[in-house]
């Protein structure tokens, strides 16, 4: 009985094609035929276990840094970060580029700040709704939510809220990266946390949207009952009441109500969109 053995010919890796928009075609695997496998001692044949050999024979050839993904170069550039050690940063051939192109759109983070009850996620879930009609792929955030999994752990403790804030910039970074509209609805109530999520970012690409709702206001509407818990001394450190709120200096946008000025969710999501289609988010 004939083995047979797979045999990859040598690939030649690129970017170029992405770049083109025509991916190279993929190579065919080729067989050839090896000696039939010596019989064993007790006479039987070992070719079941062995008919088939396939090895790894490709060789590959960059053309540029991108293609470094396929190669072992990143295992000399082990770094340090944080309390993370020796990690090594693996590059892709598919970049941001590449998946905006596909979603014809391109990638950013919608922050979304203010007092509870201001409004964030009703803003956040008009303007998902407005932006999935128009054709693009948007997700939320919702600070709330992102408690009940990945930082179900942390307190609102201010060390703890550091944290939180930090995680779900992190977060909202590879969602924008992954080409996606992405909309944090979150308190985010310290300068230096919402600032350290924006540096995480391209310029341009963290719009930060200012719930600008007195706390008289936030506080007579009390969606979930928390400043009256907080009045009562039942919650403490409750942003408005005996924990600070830092409003944003240099925002992209201020969507300002009041007992006059009380624009709809709908209309305040306009207001986000134009700001996108200025910026030439809706597009690739």
């Amino acid at each position: 009985m004939e083995a047979l053995k797979a045999v990859r010919p040598a690939i030649s890796c690129s970017s170029s094609g992405f770049e083109n928009h025509q991916p190279a075609p993929l190579p065919k695997v080729s067989f050839v035929k090896l000696p039939a496998p010596a019989p064993s001692l007790n006479g039987c044949s070992n070719a079941r276990l062995s008919s088939v050999q396939a090895t790894e024979e490709s060789t590959v050839s960059f053309t540029n840094d991108r293609a470094a993904v396929f190669s072992g170069e990143n295992c000399r550039q082990m770094a340090t970060n944080g309390k993370a050690t020796n990690i090594v940063w693996h590059k892709n051939s598919v970049g941001k580029h590449h998946r905006q192109d596909l979603l014809q759109q391109k990638g950013c983070v919608i922050w979304i700040t203010g007092l509870s009850g201001s409004g964030k996620s009703t803003l956040a879930c008009a303007l998902s709704q407005a932006l999935y009609s128009r054709g693009k792929l948007t997700y939320i955030l919702d600070g709330d939510n992102v408690r009940h999994g990945l930082n179900r752990d942390l307190t609102f403790k201010a060390e703890d809220r550091a944290e939180n804030i930090r995680r779900i910039g992190e977060l909202a970074k590879l969602f924008a990266d992954a080409g996606i509209i992405c909309i944090a609805s979150v308190i985010s109530p310290y300068r230096r946390d919402r600032d350290a999520c924006r540096a995480l970012l391209s310029e341009g690409d963290f719009i930060e949207v200012f719930m600008n709702v007195p706390l008289q206001i936030c506080e007579a509407r009390d969606p979930k009952g928390l400043y009256k818990l907080a009045r009562a001394g039942k919650i403490k450190g409750f942003t408005g009441i005996d924990d600070p709120y830092e409003p944003p200096l240099n925002c992209e946008l201020v969507l300002p109500q009041n007992e006059e000025n009380c624009a709809s969710p709908c209309e305040m999501a306009e207001s986000v969109i134009s700001y996108l289609e200025e910026k030439g988010y809706l597009q690739a």
